[in-house]
């Protein structure tokens, strides 16, 4: 499975603060922000709770994905980041393949996507596996996670095997995964759907002219 075939506001919860963290200095706590428009930046390099879920709101209803940092620490680690930090708020689901997965993670703005596209993460050991209802970041080869992810609809232990690492997995709502709208299929050019590398150039733009009918996420809350 490759990335190009197959990556929310961040509400939080009171006790994970508000889109950040707290780090320590000789004159006290100081607030880490975590903003999705600075990759780099401290505050979207925070460790996951050992076990948290999100509950995503969609254009179709809501889902809750539980996680389990110790699946998949880097994974985990990277999904709890960019939820909290509100980078999801918006994003399509935009390759959806019934009986296969529900894709989504690249941002509505090309210029979010052009900073993350290189900000990849190393692979996790697979200790969990694509069940259904297993989410997993997509892959474009060994060591290039970013921010693409899929929720597995059936039995996909083969994708175990290429490295493909659950983290968590959608514990409540699994029936609004399903209804996903899915009329577009496979992306171009095997099929009908968005091409990838325009929803990376063009972002929503592309997506809300081409595409009209694809779910979105509309929040994402963060609890334990």
């Amino acid at each position: 499975m490759r990335k190009l075939p197959i990556a929310v506001i961040g509400s939080l919860a009171l006790a994970f603060g508000c889109k950040g963290s707290e780090r320590q200095t000789q004159d006290g706590p100081v607030a880490v922000v975590a903003d999705f428009r600075d990759p780099a930046s401290a505050g979207m390099h925070a460790t996951a709770p050992p076990v948290f879920k999100a509950k995503v709101e969609t254009s179709t209803g809501d889902f809750v994905i539980e996680v389990h940092r110790d699946w998949a620490p880097l994974g985990a680690d990277r999904f709890y980041n960019l939820a909290r930090s509100g980078y999801f708020e918006g994003a399509r689901f935009f390759r959806v393949i019934s009986g296969f997965m529900a894709q989504f993670g690249i941002h509505g703005d090309p210029a979010v996507s052009a900073k993350w596209r290189e900000q990849n993460i190393l692979d996790d050991p697979v200790k969990q596996t694509n069940t259904r209802g297993m989410i997993s970041f997509a892959t474009a080869g060994p060591n290039t996670r970013t921010t693409q992810l899929f929720i597995n609809y059936g039995d996909n232990s083969r994708l175990d095997g290429m490295g493909f690492a659950p983290f968590g997995r959608v514990t409540d709502g699994m029936d609004v995964v399903d209804r996903l709208y899915a009329a577009y299929g496979e992306g171009a050019p095997q099929g009908g759907g968005p091409e990838q590398g325009a929803v990376q150039m063009r972002g929503n733009a592309y997506l809300e002219k081409d595409f009209p009918h694809l779910d979105y996420i509309k929040k994402v809350t963060l609890e334990q």
